[in-house]
């Protein structure tokens, strides 16, 4: 059975991420639970880094103005870290990979767009920073770029909001 879709419908395109479910079921799986219930849908990117990554998926991101965009975590809370030494994806462009506080097991509903390769973010290289990669971009990155190099104000949130209109799964 292929891997499930996300088609990311916002507001300066769409965009289309195959969800790793073979590889990273936990990480993969609470993602598109998320995105089934409509989770995403309305919220903002709230961190846009030229050069580096465009994070989405913050519940306070809802209004993109909010301080607190950022710092909220999905319903269900907190998932455990997903490191299976026999898939080790790095963070290379157009993958995503599942952010957190760089505490263990503090992941839960937001997610970061590698626009460049960050190596040293991967889960299985020296460091603090362990983010597990769970999807790639398969279609859109031209949209992702369009994101990437929307200006921004200060605490990189973009000056014009970047809108997440609908996330849908399409199941493989």
């Amino acid at each position: 059975m292929a891997n499930p879709i996300a088609v990311c419908d916002t507001s300066l395109g769409t965009f289309k991420i195959e969800l790793f479910t073979d590889k990273m079921p936990i990480t993969a799986g609470n993602f598109a639970k998320l995105a089934k219930s409509g989770f995403y849908d309305g919220l903002h990117f709230h961190r846009v880094i030229k050069g580096f990554m465009c994070q989405f998926g913050c519940p306070h991101s809802k209004d993109p103005t909010s301080r607190r965009a950022g710092t909220g975590d999905g319903p269900d809370g907190t998932i455990q870290d997903e490191h299976p030494p026999e898939h080790k994806l790095s963070n290379e462009p157009g993958t995503i990979s599942m952010a957190n506080t760089g505490r263990p097991n503090s992941g839960s509903c937001q997610i970061f767009i590698n626009t460049v390769h960050n190596s040293y973010l991967d889960w299985f290289t020296p460091g603090a920073s362990k983010h597990p990669v769970f999807g790639k971009v398969i279609e859109g990155m031209d949209v992702v770029t369009k994101i990437e190099n929307t200006p921004t104000e200060a605490g990189d949130r973009p000056k014009t909001p970047v809108r997440m209109n609908k996330m849908t799964i399409i199941e493989g």
